[in-house]
């Protein structure tokens, strides 16, 4: 197959995959859940992002995780439930992102109106989730100060399609080489005024802002 013949292929499959995110919308809407995708390199924090959220929110709302791994672990998800919460563990099969149909098949096993806040953690990877809608209302990016300043100019697609970005592990700032007014820059130039929380899952930092931001959203979805 040429590259004349792959591009309507690719866009054949993603008109049927953009399908399933609205289905996998309107499943969300008819529950009142505010869905969140969240997306990182591998090592970002992601895990350490929801465990925080579930810590602040907990006692205002119920949270369910969906944790996609490319292989048969439950790691993730375990620490998870532990926290209390509902989690579902979707393995890709070796797949470096998650799509809408193998969310829907997660949210089958989920009780949404149950829950009040779903976090989606997709599989580590800069490049193939920005590809792949899949119904949540937000995208959220967590970069890392360990990853480097130049991220946003390597990886432009996923900071594109953002509605909020977070810049995890500031606490490391004294120690590593990361110009903050660098980073921001090439975040403004792809997406002007992207909302933006710097925090630190370690310390704590920054992590309240992010929960109030996340509670205003959920509580909408209520009124």
């Amino acid at each position: 197959m040429n590259s004349t013949e792959r591009v309507p292929v690719v866009e054949k499959i993603l008109d049927a995959n953009d399908q399933v995110a609205n289905l996998n919308r309107k499943r969300f809407d008819q529950a009142g859940v505010f869905a969140i995708n969240v997306m990182a390199s591998p090592g970002s924090g992601k895990t350490s992002l929801i465990l925080q959220t579930i810590q602040k929110l907990a006692p205002e709302m119920v949270i369910g995780v969906v944790e996609g791994d490319t292989a048969p672990v439950t790691i993730d998800a375990d620490k998870v439930i532990a926290a209390g919460m509902p989690a579902v563990q979707i393995n890709t099969g070796g797949d470096c992102h998650l799509d809408a149909v193998m969310l829907s098949y997660g949210l089958d096993q989920l009780d949404l109106d149950q829950i009040d806040l779903l976090i989606v953690e997709n599989v580590g990877n800069l490049i193939c989730p920005a590809a792949f809608q899949l119904g949540t209302h937000a995208s959220v990016l967590v970069a890392s100060v360990p990853e480097g300043d130049d991220k946003p100019y390597k990886y432009p697609n996923i900071y594109r399609g953002l509605e909020v970005l977070l810049i995890n592990k500031i606490d490391l700032l004294p120690y590593v080489r990361f110009n903050m007014d660098y980073f921001r820059q090439g975040v403004e130039m792809l997406n002007p005024g992207l909302i933006t929380f710097p925090v630190s899952c370690y310390t704590g930092e920054g992590i309240e802002d992010w929960a109030q931001w996340v509670l205003q959203q959920v509580r909408s979805r209520k009124a």
